[in-house]
């Protein structure tokens, strides 16, 4: 018993400072750090960061161009589009109530979690939908506002889709061996019980923050998220201690970058080249993407709120986020791949189906 402890811990250990490989072209960082960069210059050069931040959070739907035919890259593109504005939209409209917020961005996680895995979307999957919606879900409620940063969002968009149909006209003549098909689609049934336990924890996630009144509740669901999506429950156990790790790691990182007093314009060029640098690693070391992604996002709360921030409470309240959100992942992950309590679901979802329809 012992020794097999201690294999499986020289294991991880050995595999913690592994950097996986990774087909994926140096293209796509590219296009993802102009897509979200773009919009903050611009936001800076009007004097209105605050815009650019909303707008840059639209041009992450590039991350979802799949490598499958033009057609198929544009129409992927758009529906991912008005999923990123529909997602916006449904946090924003339910922030006014934190506890019926965490109620609605749990129904809204389930559904874009079942929808996600029936038409078999590349990864990153359900993630950008479930975060945007988090995030819009604790901003400031104000009913004016909402359809100008519903807009703004949908302008990183339109945003994205050019860049990628300009990139794909190019990529799927100069890469046509790069094609790839989608998956299998899940059954029925294993979706749905996914889907109610993602769902689920999403929303003990956000409730969690709003209970204890944290200065960003969203960065619980949103880490609480990054765990669940591991495709085993190893993989999430590693996700978990990546991302502890590289947080913890990540905030004397940002801790040194904000003492060098960086200028707004300096801010946006960091956070264009932190972008690029965690596209690049996200796929082949996670807990070293997540180093550089805590510093951009208390760079960009730093540009969202237009003046200077407490670094040593905005990175302690980040750390505790993540931690807090990584322990209710691993709870969630374990669940979601017990295959015990699945197939307990899905004989119980057939029996309530068979029911209904026999009334």
């Amino acid at each position: 018993m012992l020794a097999s402890i201690k294999d499986i811990i020289r294991r991880e250990a050995k595999q913690f400072f592994q950097l996986k490989k990774s087909e994926r072209l140096w293209h796509i960082p590219v296009l993802a750090s102009v897509c979200t960069g773009l919009p903050l210059l611009v936001g800076y050069s009007l004097g209105r960061l605050d815009f650019g931040t909303l707008a840059c959070m639209g041009g992450l739907v590039i991350l979802y161009l799949p490598s499958t035919s033009l057609e198929n890259r544009m129409l992927t593109l758009l529906v991912c589009a008005f999923g990123f504005i529909m997602s916006f939209a449904v946090g924003i409209a339910f922030s006014f109530n934190p506890y019926l917020s965490a109620l609605v961005l749990g129904i809204y996680a389930f559904s874009v979690n079942w929808l996600t895995n029936y038409f078999r979307l590349s990864p990153p999957g359900n993630f950008f939908f479930v975060m945007i919606a988090s995030m819009a879900s604790c901003m400031p409620f104000d009913l004016l506002a909402i359809p100008t940063k519903v807009g703004l969002i949908a302008l990183g968009t339109m945003g994205g889709f050019v860049f990628a149909m300009g990139y794909s006209l190019y990529i799927v003549r100069r890469y046509p061996d790069k094609m790839k098909d989608p998956g299998i689609r899940k059954r029925h049934y294993t979706n749905l019980t996914e889907s109610i336990i993602i769902g689920l924890f999403i929303a003990i996630s956000l409730l969690t923050g709003h209970i204890f009144r944290l200065d960003n509740p969203y960065w619980i669901p949103v880490s609480c998220l990054a765990i669940m999506q591991g495709l085993n429950v190893v993989q999430v156990g590693q996700r978990s201690f990546h991302r502890i790790v590289g947080t913890f790691i990540g905030m004397g990182f940002s801790w040194l970058l904000l003492q060098l007093n960086l200028s707004t314009l300096q801010i946006c060029i960091s956070i264009i080249v932190l972008q690029f640098i965690i596209e690049v690693l996200v796929v082949r070391h996670y807990a070293l993407a997540v180093i550089f992604i805590t510093p951009m996002t208390v760079f960009l709360i730093e540009l969202s709120r237009g003046t200077a921030i407490d670094a040593n409470r905005v990175i302690a309240a980040r750390f505790l986020d993540i931690f807090i959100g990584s322990l209710i992942g691993v709870v969630g992950g374990w669940l979601l791949h017990n295959q015990k309590l699945h197939r307990k679901a899905e004989r119980q979802l057939r029996k309530t189906r068979i029911a209904i329809l026999r009334k």
